[in-house]
C-alpha cells in the first residue's frame, strides 16, 4: 500500500468520525440522587455558650468506613454553667441498622463540637478539647486531645493521644480547630488557635502513631473555622478572617440598626499549604478573596485536593452583608449572594467560577444557601447545595447536587428529593478520611434546628444525551 493510500484512508476515517459525532447521539454520565434513608438521630438543647451543634463547620462531624457511618454529636448538660457545658457523643450506624450512641464523655467539659475522622482500617478518631478548669470558667485553658476508637468495636474504651505543639501555646475553650485524616496513609493533622496571638498551631501524627509539632501559621488577621486537608503529607488549610468590625462608622451604624455589641466580621478568605508536612513549613497565606472594602460577608464552605494536586475551594460571597450599609455607603449597588468556586495550583488561583447566584428581582434560578463538595467512587467532583429554586416567580427550598466537569458553562443541578431538606450540613468528606463513595452521607439541621438529622443518598449513574440550541447533538467536551 502506498503512502498516498495511507493518507487517503486516514483522511476518510477522520471525516467519517467527525460526521458521526455530529449525527449520532452523544452521552454524558450524570449521577442521579436516590434517597435511601432519611431519619432523625437525636436532638440537642441549646448550650448558650456561643457554639451550636454544627459550630465547627470547617471540620468533619460525619465519616464513613465501608458500611459503617460515625457521627459526632454534642449533648448539653442540665444545669451545667457555660462555657464548657457540653460533652461529646459518638453515634454509629451500619447500612442495615439504626443509629446507636456507642460512647459518650463522662463529664460535660467541652464547649464546641468534636470533629471525627477515620482510617481505612476502621480506626475512628475524635478531636476533643476538654476544659482543665472548674465548671463555669469562661475563656479558660483547655487541653486538646485525640481519642482513638476501634470502629469494629466502637463501644470499647478509647486510646487517648496527646498532640505535640511548638512552644507553649495558649489554648482555650475557643479552639477554632481544624482536623483532617488521611484515611489511606493513616495520618492525622490538627490545628488549634492560640487565644492570645491568633496564630494557628499545627500538630501532625504520622503513620507510626508519633505526633510532631509542625510550627504555626500566621494569617494577616485572626482567621478561624478552618477547612484542613491532608493527603500524602501534602497539607492545606482554608480559613476565614474573624475580627471585630474595623470600620468605626460602619460599627456605629450596625449598632444603631441591630442593637448588639457582638460585631465580628468575616470578609477575607485565606489559604496556606505545604507540599510535605514533614519537611516544609506552611506557605505564606494568600488571600483567595475579599469583600473588605464593601462591608461584605464570606462563608468558607469546603476544600478538596484532587489527585493532580489541584485545590478546589468553595465559598459563599456577599459584597454587602446588610442592605442598610449598602444604602448608606454604596447606593445603587446590587445586593447579591454567589456560590463561588476557585481552583488553586501551587498557591495561585488559576480558575474562578460562580456556580449559583442570586440577583435583585430574580424570578428564576437557584439561590444558594449552603454547599459542600462530594467525591464519588470514580473520584469525580460534585457540589451538594441547599438553596431556593425559583421558577416563574415561585420559590421552593430544597437540596441539589451537580457534578463539576472539566469544562462547563453552568452546572446541571439535580434535586435531592428529601422530605426535610437540610439547611446546614456535613458530608462524608475525604478530608475526614472517608473514601470516595457513590453513597453521600448528610448530617445536619433542617428548619427545626434542635433536631439533628441524617440522610443517605445513593448516586446512580445514568446517561444523558447532549443537546444545544445550535443543533440536535454535539460532541461531549473534555
Amino acid at each position: 500500500m502506498t503512502g498516498k493510500n495511507i493518507d487517503f484512508f486516514s483522511y476518510a476515517r477522520t471525516r467519517i468520525f467527525s460526521i458521526l459525532l455530529i449525527l449520532l447521539p452523544c452521552y454524558i454520565v450524570r449521577s442521579e440522587p436516590v434517597v435511601e434513608v432519611e431519619e432523625i438521630i437525636t436532638s440537642v438543647a441549646p448550650a448558650h455558650n456561643g457554639a451550636g451543634p454544627l459550630w465547627c463547620y470547617g471540620a468533619p462531624l460525619v465519616a464513613r468506613c465501608g458500611e459503617d457511618v460515625f457521627v459526632s454529636v454534642i449533648e448539653t448538660g442540665t444545669d451545667v454553667p457555660p462555657l464548657c457545658n457540653t460533652r461529646w457523643q459518638l453515634w454509629h450506624r451500619t447500612n442495615n441498622e439504626s443509629w446507636t450512641m456507642v460512647r459518650c464523655e463522662g463529664e460535660f467539659r467541652q464547649r464546641e463540637p468534636c470533629p471525627v475522622g477515620v482510617f481505612c482500617d476502621q480506626s475512628v478518631f475524635l478531636s476533643v478539647n476538654p476544659s482543665t478548669e472548674p465548671p463555669g470558667t469562661q475563656y479558660g485553658p483547655c487541653k486538646p486531645l485525640v481519642l482513638e476508637f476501634d470502629g469494629k468495636k466502637p463501644g470499647a474504651a478509647s486510646v487517648v493521644h496527646e498532640p505535640s505543639w511548638e512552644g507553649r501555646p495558649h489554648f482555650t475553650d475557643h479552639s477554632y480547630r481544624g482536623f483532617a485524616a488521611d484515611g489511606i496513609n493513616k495520618e492525622l493533622l490538627l490545628v488549634n488557635i492560640d487565644a492570645q496571638t491568633g496564630q494557628q498551631f499545627v500538630s501532625f501524627r504520622d503513620a507510626q502513631g508519633s505526633w510532631h509539632a509542625k510550627g504555626k501559621i500566621s494569617f494577616p488577621i485572626r482567621s478561624c473555622y478552618p477547612q484542613v486537608s491532608l493527603q500524602n503529607r501534602s497539607a492545606h488549610i482554608l480559613a476565614i478572617g474573624d475580627i471585630v468590625e474595623p470600620n468605626e462608622e460602619w460599627r456605629k451604624l450596625k449598632f444603631e440598626k441591630l442593637g448588639r455589641q457582638w460585631d465580628y466580621v468575616f470578609r477575607r478568605l485565606f489559604y496556606s499549604y505545604t507540599p510535605d508536612i514533614r519537611n516544609h513549613p506552611f506557605s505564606e497565606p494568600i488571600e483567595v478573596d475579599s469583600v473588605e472594602d464593601t462591608a461584605g460577608h464570606i462563608a468558607n464552605l469546603d476544600l478538596y485536593v484532587d489527585s493532580d494536586g489541584l485545590v478546589h475551594v468553595l465559598y459563599l460571597r456577599q459584597p454587602h452583608q446588610y442592605a442598610f450599609l449598602r444604602d448608606a455607603y454604596f447606593p445603587g449597588q446590587e445586593m447579591t449572594l454567589d456560590l463561588e468556586y476557585v481552583v488553586v495550583r501551587s498557591g495561585k488561583a488559576i480558575c474562578r467560577r460562580t456556580l449559583a447566584a442570586s440577583r435583585t428581582d430574580q424570578t428564576d434560578g437557584l439561590i444558594p444557601a449552603y454547599a459542600r463538595f462530594h467525591i464519588d467512587s470514580r473520584n469525580r467532583l460534585h457540589v451538594v447545595l441547599s438553596g431556593t429554586m425559583k421558577t416563574d416567580g415561585k420559590a421552593a427550598f430544597g437540596m441539589f447536587i451537580a457534578s463539576v466537569p472539566q469544562v462547563f458553562d453552568e452546572l446541571n443541578w439535580m434535586q435531592i428529593p428529601l422530605q426535610k431538606p437540610l439547611r446546614t450540613f456535613f458530608t462524608n468528606t475525604v478530608r475526614g478520611g472517608s473514601g470516595g463513595s457513590d453513597v453521600l452521607d448528610l448530617f445536619g439541621i433542617a428548619d427545626d434546628g434542635s433536631i439533628l438529622r441524617y440522610a443517605r443518598i445513593r448516586l446512580n449513574d445514568r446517561q444523558v444525551i447532549c443537546r444545544t440550541e445550535s443543533g440536535p447533538y454535539i460532541p461531549c467536551r473534555r
